[in-house]
This record gives structure tokens, sequence and C-alpha cells, in this order.
């Protein structure tokens, strides 16, 4: 399997998000700031210095739905107007969207990155466009990825502490889970057209899994760890630390092409 390097030097990269013009938005969630690497590999800071954005989502309007101490959609302008904001919590991570352009969001209640702060479990909440937010479910420790199946009734969130993809019926108000302690600990998430997920397992590579949550594959980026995965066509990008041949470089960005395409991701239209 051959690897693009796209771009690196980044603290913690996140949140990849292509758009149809070819474009690909991505975080740095310690250094902080949103870019966008354009076709040509030109790279240019689209939301400057806002730290903790672990999730990205395209807005129908124009602009970016960016995560942090609250959600935002970031407009073409460059202003921000408040998207969803929820008295203690500490900070909003991954989201996802459903083809109405729904937004789900999972919401930390503590600081993942202090090692001794006491892991309070958060919930996954749910926005829509005319409609006040819910919680769609709770009991997340960490929440990470969030993926939305093309029929909007299953919501699927890694939950990274207890090493688990939680699936969510949302008609039953059923709840289930995927076991990917045996791979890695589950960080972002994407769904292919045949409704597999796949997983970044952070340092356990990137994890396809069958609809049953049967591990169909694993493969290896050339990077000591995988923090996200997601799809334009069949092309994969992946956002991962440093590359295991220049480990000083920082984290960085790259893409593969595989066998099979991505479920396409509706825009947000909060």
């Amino acid at each position: 399997m051959e690897w693009d390097v796209l771009a690196s030097g980044f603290g913690l990269p996140e949140a990849p998000t292509p758009d149809p013009a070819g474009a690909l938005y991505f975080s740095d969630v310690l250094g902080g700031g949103v870019r966008r690497l354009d076709p040509s590999g030109e790279l240019t800071i689209v939301v400057p210095k806002r730290r903790g954005v672990g999730g990205l989502a395209l807005h129908a309007d124009g602009g970016l739905v960016c995560s942090g101490r609250e959600l935002v959609h970031v407009q073409a302008t460059g202003e921000s107007r408040a998207v969803l904001h929820v008295d203690g919590v500490a900070g909003w991570n991954d989201l996802g969207t459903d083809a109405a352009g729904r937004v789900y969001a999972g919401a930390l209640r503590f600081a993942v990155f202090d090692r001794d702060a006491e892991a309070v479990p958060g919930e996954v909440w749910c926005v829509g466009p005319g409609a006040d937010p819910t919680v769609a479910f709770d009991g997340v420790v960490h929440a990470n990825g969030i993926a939305v199946a093309p029929d909007r009734l299953t919501v699927y969130c890694s939950d990274t502490r207890r090493r688990c993809v939680v699936t969510f019926d949302i008609a039953n108000a059923r709840r289930a889970e995927i076991d990917i302690a045996p791979y890695g600990e589950p960080d972002g998430l994407a769904l292919d057209e045949q409704g597999a997920l796949w997983v970044a397992l952070l340092r356990g590579g990137i994890g396809r899994f069958r609809p049953d949550g049967t591990l169909d594959r694993r493969i290896e980026p050339p990077c000591e760890f995988v923090t996200s995965v997601a799809f334009a066509g069949r092309e994969l990008y992946v956002t991962a630390g440093p590359h295991r041949d220049a480990p000083a470089s920082g984290g960085c960005v790259l893409r593969t092409t595989v066998d099979v395409g991505g479920l396409p991701v509706a825009p947000a239209r909060v």
C-alpha cells in the first residue's frame, strides 16, 4: 500500500474533512487552528488559533462547524456564531452529521489530556435545524469519532477510554457496543459505502469492522499513531503522528487509495 504525505509539522492533527472541490480541512488540536489543503498542495489557515478542535463538518451555507469549548459555525466571512453551548461541558470533541444536516457531537465532562483528572462520563448531543439540542445518549467516558448511518437510524461513537464503539439505535433508544480492546483504542472513524466502519486505533493502525462488529482487515500507516480517518471516494485521508521515517517531523496528514468507497457525508444545516 502506497502512502502520500500531504502535510506535516503539527502538534496533534485531527478531523480530516474533504470537500467536493478536492480540498481537505483538518485541525491541530494542540497547536491550534484549522487548515485547508487545496488540490495543488497549498496550505492555508482558515480558522486561526482555535485549539481543541476534535471535529469538523462542512456547512451547507459555506464555512465549517468546529468543535472546541462550544460548537460554532465559522462562516466563509470568518465570523463565528454559536451552534451549541452546554454548561458544565469541558469541551466538544468529534462530531458527525446525518442526511438531514443534524449534528451529533461528543461532550467531554473532564480534561482528557490531564492524566490526574477524574474521568466523568459525558454524552452525545444532537442539534438540528429549527430544533432544540437534545441528548441522544449518555454514558460515554471519552467521546471521540462519530458517524451516522445513511438511514439516520444508527449513530456510532468511539469511546476511547472504554475501548469500544457505541452503536445507538435512535428509533428504539437501544444501545450496543463493539469491543475494540483487542485491537487498540478507538479514535476517529468513518463509514464506507458497504456499511463497514473504518476506525483509527491510535497505536494499532486502522481497522475495518463489518456491521456485525467483526474485524475485516487492518492496515498500518507508516506513522507512530493514527487519530482519524475520512473518505473522498476511494481515497482514504488519515491524520496521524510523526512519520516513522521522519520522527522529528511532527504530526502529519496522509493519503492512500483503498478498494471500497466511503459513504458521502452530508453538510451541516444548523
